[in-house]
Order: C-alpha cells, then sequence, then structure tokens
C-alpha cells in the first residue's frame, strides 16, 4: 500500500514528515518503500494492499528526543529481538498487539531488525472536554517525577498519596498514572482515564501485574512501564511496537536493586552522561534534520549493549 493511500484511510498524519529518499537495497528491491526516518527506527511502506508497514531498527541513539551522529552495533538487533518477547508475552495474556505474526524473508540480511506491523490509529477520548492521546502507566515503585511531585504536596494523578512515603517504596499493587500524549506529556486523573476505558486499563493492569512477576523470577524489577494503545481496522484495541521493551519501560537487574544501585538497564548512563555533557544546551542550535555530534566511551555503549543482552537473556 502507498503512502498516498495510506494517508487517504487517515492512518498517517498529513502533517507528519515523509521521505523520498531510498532505503535498504535488498527491501526497495522486493517492494518494500521507505517513507520515514525516525530517530531510532525507519518505516517502510509493504508490496500488497494490506493495511500494514515494515519497523526496520537502526543502530541510531538520541535521548532527551535530541538526535545524535551515534550509533551503537547490534543495538537495533537487541531491541527487535526484545520488542517480539514483549509482544508474545502480551499475545499469551490475551491481548493483542500491532505486531504481526507474519515475517519478511529471513534470509535477508536486514531480517533481525524488521517487524511488519498492523497499520493503527492512536487511541483517542475526551478528557475534560478535549479530545486527547494516551499514555497509559503503571507503576511499581515510587520514583522519578512522581516522587517529586509527593514531595511537593502536588497529587497531579487523583491518587491521595501520603506525602511521607519515601523513595523506592513499593506499592502494594501497581499505581495507575496516565498522561496525555503529545510534544509535553500532561497527567491525567487515574480515575476518570479509568472510568473511560476501564477493559482497556483492567487487562493492561492484569498483563502489567503478571509480567512484573514473570521478570522478577528470571532476575529483573520492572519498576514503571508505559503503554501505548492504538485501534486497528476492525475497531479492536491494540498495544504498539514498544511492548514490554527498555524503551516502554524501566528494568534494573534483580542484584543491582537489591544493593540500592537504581540505575536501568537501558540508555539511562547515556542520558546520565548527555546530561554531564549539556548536551541539551548544545542541542538548541541544531537546525531541522541536523544531529548533534557527540564523542561516547566505548565503556558506556558497552554499557548499554550489556543491558539489552541481559534483559534479552533472562526474559527468553
Amino acid at each position: 500500500m502507498t503512502i498516498e493511500k495510506i494517508i487517504s484511510l487517515g492512518l498517517w498524519p498529513e502533517t507528519k514528515k515523509t521521505t523520498d529518499k531510498k532505503g535498504i537495497k535488498e527491501l526497495e528491491d522486493l517492494g518494500y518503500h521507505l517513507f520515514y526516518i525516525g530517530k531510532n527506527a525507519d518505516l517502510y511502506t509493504c508490496p500488497g494492499e494490506d493495511a500494514k508497514v515494515l519497523l526496520v531498527r537502526s543502530d541510531r541513539c538520541s535521548v532527551f528526543d535530541i538526535p545524535l551522529n551515534l550509533q551503537i552495533e547490534k543495538k537495533g538487533i537487541l531491541q527487535t529481538a526484545i520488542s517480539n518477547h514483549g509482544a508474545e508475552f502480551a499475545n499469551k495474556e490475551g491481548i493483542r498487539t500491532a505486531i504481526l505474526s507474519e515475517k519478511v524473508d529471513q534470509n535477508l540480511e536486514v531480517a533481525p531488525r524488521c517487524q511488519l506491523m498492523e497499520l493503527c490509529k492512536a487511541l483517542e477520548a475526551e478528557i475534560d472536554g478535549e479530545t486527547v492521546q494516551f499514555e497509559l502507566i503503571f507503576r511499581n515503585y515510587l520514583t522519578g517525577s512522581l516522587f517529586d511531585a509527593c514531595q511537593n504536596g502536588k497529587d497531579p494523578y487523583g491518587l491521595e498519596l501520603p506525602s511521607n512515603l519515601q523513595q523506592w517504596h513499593k506499592f502494594e499493587t501497581p499505581i495507575f498514572t496516565p498522561t496525555t500524549k503529545g510534544v509535553k506529556d500532561i497527567p491525567l486523573h487515574s480515575s476518570k482515564v479509568r472510568e473511560v476505558f476501564p477493559e482497556i486499563i483492567s487487562n493492561l493492569e492484569k498483563l502489567f501485574k503478571n509480567f512484573t512477576s514473570y521478570a522478577n523470577e528470571n532476575g529483573i524489577i520492572v519498576v514503571d512501564t508505559k503503554f501505548e494503545v492504538f485501534v486497528n481496522s476492525k475497531g479492536e484495541w491494540v498495544l504498539g511496537d514498544e511492548v514490554l521493551t527498555p524503551e516502554s519501560s524501566r528494568f534494573i537487574s534483580k542484584e543491582n536493586f537489591d544493593n540500592e544501585d537504581y540505575i536501568s538497564m537501558d540508555k539511562q548512563i547515556l542520558r546520565n552522561f548527555a546530561k554531564e555533557n549539556h548536551w541539551k544546551e548544545k542541542a538548541k542550535d541544531l537546525k531541522p534534520g541536523e544531529k548533534l555530534d557527540v564523542e561516547v566511551p566505548n565503556s558506556i555503549k558497552n554499557k548499554i549493549l550489556e543491558g539489552y543482552t541481559t534483559i534479552l537473556n533472562r526474559l527468553k
């Protein structure tokens, strides 16, 4: 299906930039055509008239939504394998994802980076008089922005949490902290979103609990997880491509967590390095399409790959 047809069906925003550049030759030769270059992955149209696209994860890196001239070899392959595992776990729990069981030719060199995806629209609903899209977040521990809010006497999700809770307090049952999805993620009242999507929230809460237990048994602590929900052509709700992955969740190895070492097994070490080197300030001068020139020690790159590899090995 061509990108023009995809746009006409309302399955891709007209305002979102596409590209005329050629993609990977072995894919282009088979009728897959590049139409979108993301910060970390690319999208291709597929031959035929089915409403699907091909997602190809690269080794490119970004932090804080800053495009970097940095690649970490094999990162995209590991991320794809973890994403496939998360989708399989969700499917076994009875929850659909946009990731199709259909595969590209596995003899292709690029195959380990590829996922065929069902084209879907983002889930939308009216909250407080405004139509919004959602990020549905579940938390096992009090940390990050929510801990800061509690310390300052704020209650952005209407949860009425005690102000004297300590950082890394573990909740008896996961808490639900939804936000809008957009340029800026705005907290939403938890109970209002539950009222709008009772079945979805109930099913995702169960999935999060079961995955938390499974991961813990395999040596990984799940701090929190973000779910993005879409609607397919049949009107069914489905999860996106980042299901229970380090891109949508915070994972900490159990041995580190028990030693109160709370560095997550993803790009956290790169984010810390970015803060130390003031990348946000430097990125303010970037023009559209430009990438920030950075130099990253091999020790950091290797640590990131080690984290992804550990997640994959333990969860599989």
